[in-house]
């Protein structure tokens, strides 16, 4: 069975390992984590360099708040040729072991093509008005993802494991005191948040003066509890006197897709093709999930392979109207270009034949190498079909003529098929960095022109004959039909 992909990353040499510790780990600690992995890293003969990025990681990047629990490094391995395993296959074996590492939580990705490894090939996009709703249904279709063969490091878009304080205000106790929400709002995010009404001055430049509370004050629930705030009696009363705090974990950013809010399942795949993976995903879901105020979108490779397919398929098929039309014009006919059709399909066949025996996927490249077939194979028929009417003309009869026309361009059509074919193994037996990209074009054309060469000479022909048996036939029927109203008519 052929799989299908958006396509072919191929081998960069390069993977990022994504480390996430507790969630009150200090950078000092992360630190600690984060040296004990590149230590694991550059005792592999295989690593040439890593690059560590700790307090940082690009899934969070923008988000404005602290990941002083996570870190990324990006490590670069030595050129295929001197490694027996593939990125992907290194990149899993080092999950593996960096896993038995206590209080961490790992992925391990190789880059795109694009140079980025956070952009995940299978996004699942639940919008809806209720924020715990899309929670409640991202955790379900996790699991759902987690059943699918080949996928791995599966989570959501959002964090819910961020530290927070959680402030419940007691609005009648607020009333009995004399406060307002207002004032006690501004209050807290003067205090921990801070702001930067004022500025310093020096000559040209301003510098804006950020003024907050001390960490030492506001990383406890009693120093948050001690707040004081001035009531409309110009009375001194705790934050305490009025309202709840509570330690608790929360989502690190809220998320929002066309003004609706969202959130993001995400996940890689390893060991098969992505398109494959995301139709059983789709359909999976589709089966498992009903939840009506949530809408499922699909993003990612899985989006971008739905739209380049859509847009291949109508240049197929704007490619073969072309083929027809022209071909109508050269025969002054609308039937020998039928013929001359028929071996398009024995072509596809032979293509995605070439593909399974070499375990490429069909990507955007191999439909490319689809429309390009469509003209090479078009140009076998055309020769025998050309010759077979030309032997017509001279008096020859149909089995006949055919015969002396496969006679005639037999060795031309060897010629030019082989010719392409030889011309073409280079780019699908190589095997250099990114060379599995192209490789699937390559396997395309040299499976649909062999299966052309074979089936075209003996399919071309029969369909010929039975063509023009159909059309004496019809012939017949049709002057038969003539005398008959001519005989009708004169009585």
């Amino acid at each position: 069975m052929v799989g299908t992909a958006f396509m072919n990353n191929g081998d960069q040499g390069e993977f990022i390992v994504k480390l996430e510790g507790e969630p009150q780990n200090t950078i000092y600690q992360t630190t600690q984590l984060t040296q004990k992995v590149e230590n694991l890293l550059l005792d592999k003969p295989e690593v040439v360099k890593v690059f560590s990025n700790i307090g940082y990681s690009s899934a969070d990047f923008g988000t404005g708040s602290g990941v002083n629990n996570k870190s990324e490094i990006t490590v670069n391995l030595v050129s295929k040729d001197k490694r027996t395993m593939s990125v992907e296959q290194f990149a899993a074996m080092i999950k593996k072991e960096v896993q038995e590492i206590p209080g961490l939580k790992v992925s391990a990705t190789p880059t795109s093509g694009m140079g980025n490894a956070d952009d995940a090939p299978i996004q699942v996009l639940l919008r809806g008005p209720d924020v715990n709703k899309l929670f409640e249904t991202g955790d379900s279709v996790i699991k759902i993802i987690k059943e699918i063969p080949g996928t791995n490091d599966v989570k959501l878009s959002i964090d819910k494991s961020k530290p927070e304080l959680q402030i419940k205000l007691n609005r009648e106790k607020m009333e009995q005191l004399g406060i307002n929400v207002q004032q006690v709002g501004n209050t807290l995010n003067l205090a921990l948040a801070g702001n930067t009404d004022l500025q310093y001055s020096d000559g040209a430049d301003d510098f804006d003066i950020n003024v907050q509370f001390d960490q030492f004050d506001r990383k406890k629930i009693e120093d948050v509890g001690s707040l004081t705030f001035l009531n409309n009696q110009g009375k001194v009363v705790e934050l305490r006197n009025f309202a709840t705090i509570t330690q608790s974990l929360g989502p690190n950013k809220l998320e929002r897709y066309d003004r609706i809010s969202s959130i993001t399942v995400k996940c890689s795949v390893y060991g098969r093709p992505v398109g494959t993976v995301g139709d059983e995903i789709k359909a999976a879901i589709k089966e498992k999930i009903h939840v009506p105020e949530i809408t499922i979108d699909y993003k990612g490779q899985m989006e971008r392979q739905a739209d380049a397919f859509n847009s291949l398929f109508i240049a197929i098929a704007a490619a073969l109207i072309f083929v027809y039309l022209i071909m109508v014009a050269l025969y002054n006919s609308y039937l020998y270009p039928f013929v001359v059709l028929f071996s398009i399909p024995v072509a596809v066949i032979g293509a995605l034949f070439a593909l399974a025996l070499s375990g490429e996927s069909l990507t955007i490249f191999s439909m490319v190498g689809m429309i390009m077939l469509i003209g090479l194979v078009c140009k076998n028929a055309i020769l025998i079909v050309d010759f077979a009417n030309k032997f017509r003309e001279k008096g020859l009869a149909v089995r006949e003529a055919l015969i002396e026309a496969g006679k005639e361009r037999l060795r031309p059509i060897l010629m030019t098929t082989f010719s392409m074919i030889f011309g073409m193994l280079p780019i699908a037996l190589a095997s250099g960095a990114s060379a599995e990209s192209k490789n699937g074009l390559a396997w395309v054309i040299i499976g649909g022109l062999t299966s052309s060469l074979f089936f075209t000479l003996v399919l071309v022909p029969s369909v010929y004959m039975s063509m023009e048996k159909y059309k004496e036939k019809f012939k017949k029927l049709l002057s038969r039909n003539k005398q008959i109203v001519a005989i009708e008519s004169h009585k």
